[in-house]
């Protein structure tokens, strides 16, 4: 017997949808979702530290520094977790970038309130980029583009 392996990209609401329909088919909603969890830190555990990948950001001429905020459901008093800039509640995440766009390194997830400064200060991604010599493209507050010598 032959066996490809596959995997295809799901949404959060298909994964919700998909969690429900084996809930309501297959097993309980607690075992759901623990599945999902183990399956998110399993995968989570696959990704390269900032140190491993900063193995391959030396190879690079500059890199991109973006934070993105990672919508999520909260309820008002949940003040860490809610972007003024956004104006809704998520998560901040910084993703390191090759000129191409391709993903080099994703951070943990910040409360949405972080600042993308603080944040990129937090998981040490300006040391490690200066440690390094690196050059890197990083937005500012107004919205520009500015080539900063990190």
């Amino acid at each position: 017997m032959l066996v490809y392996p596959s995997a295809i990209d799901l949404s959060s609401a298909h994964l919700r949808h998909l969690a429900r329909c084996l809930a309501a088919h297959r097993i309980g909603i607690a075992t759901v979702y623990r599945y999902i969890r183990e399956a998110l830190d399993v995968l989570a555990a696959l990704a390269p530290t900032l140190a491993e990948a900063m193995k391959t950001v030396r190879t690079k001429a500059f890199v991109i520094l973006d934070g993105t905020l990672l919508p999520i459901d909260r309820i008002a008093a949940d003040t860490p977790y809610h972007s003024g800039k956004h104006k809704r509640h998520g998560m901040n995440v910084q993703v390191l970038t090759d000129p191409f766009g391709r993903l080099l390194w994703a951070s943990p997830a910040l409360p949405g309130a972080t600042h993308d400064l603080t944040a990129a200060r937090t998981h040490g991604i300006i040391n490690a980029l200066a440690e390094a010599g690196l050059k890197c493209w990083a937005d500012s507050d107004d919205g520009w583009w500015c080539h900063r010598q990190v």
